[in-house]
């Protein structure tokens, strides 16, 4: 009787199991529909053009992807296009998640004057298409000189608001004010605090922030395809825009270098979300 009594009771109701079966399926549903454009992206670069437009659709993998991407490598500088990428993408992650997250510490941890005024003059700048600031960005660039040169893509992206914005608002809720206040007791000045204080704890939004600010500097296309007309300093969205110029309609050879431009994307992603959640599970354990 007692055995019976244990096994009615930790045996989990019907109703309940059915839902988690449901939830599984409908989980397994989303992930399918979301991996699919990636898993779409890879038959295509496998395979040539005619089979891509066949009917009915090939959706098995083909046998043409080497060849696809000797078309690539043959067209365009795709590695001299891969390392300006890449230089521009980490040198710009740099500098936005240094400056924004100093930036989001002092918003967010001192007071000072005209500290709300300047914060919502920010965020109003959030409200501002980038398209809208485009000519007059090149005007200044083009006097500054800077056309066609990395400083161009660089260093107008090296603060962003949203970046800014976020890093203020994980600071105000995760910063405690008496961790401040007795890092000035012990005589750190300002950028003591940031480094020794603010910035192990802002590390789960830093990751974050990285890996958002590496994503949109990579894909990047309309600033660069703007600033820069010297192909040796093409970026690689850009320099993957010129492939269907060369080839026409060869969609088999443009989705093998859109593949090999996503492949460091995926890389990034990977790792700078374990770390985030790492430390965010860190910091759990330490609460």
């Amino acid at each position: 009787m007692i055995g019976l009594r244990m096994k009615r009771k930790y045996t989990t109701p019907l109703h309940i199991q059915t839902k988690k079966l449901w939830l599984h399926l409908i989980l397994l549903l989303v992930t399918a529909i979301s991996f699919f454009p990636f898993y779409w992206l890879i038959v295509m670069a496998t395979n040539q053009t005619s089979d891509i437009f066949g009917y009915p659709p090939k959706l098995s993998f083909g046998t043409h992807l080497g060849e696809n991407i000797a078309n690539v490598l043959k067209s365009i500088n795709f590695f001299g296009a891969f390392a300006n990428t890449m230089f521009i993408a980490l040198t710009e992650t740099t500098l936005v998640l240094f400056f924004c997250s100093l930036a989001g510490f002092t918003f967010a941890k001192f007071t000072f004057r005209g500290r709300n005024l300047l914060f919502v003059i920010l965020l109003g700048t959030m409200m501002i298409p980038s398209q809208l600031s485009a000519v007059p960005s090149f005007v200044l660039m083009a006097r500054l000189g800077w056309v066609s040169s990395f400083k161009a893509l660089i260093i107008p992206g090296m603060v962003t608001a949203f970046g800014v914005f976020w890093m203020r608002q994980y600071a105000g809720s995760s910063v405690p004010g008496e961790l401040v206040d007795a890092g000035r007791i012990d005589g750190c000045g300002h950028l003591r605090l940031y480094w020794h204080v603010a910035l192990p704890i802002l590390r789960p939004a830093l990751a974050f922030l990285g890996i958002f600010t590496f994503i949109h500097a990579w894909n990047d296309y309309m600033w660069p395809l703007i600033i820069l007309n010297d192909p040796a300093k093409y970026t690689l969205q850009v320099a993957l825009s010129q492939l269907d110029n060369v080839y026409g309609s060869d969609y088999g050879m443009v989705m093998a270098g859109t593949l090999m431009a996503t492949v460091p994307l995926i890389i990034i992603f990977l790792i700078g979300s374990r770390h985030f959640i790492a430390n965010i599970a860190a910091g759990a354990l330490k609460e």
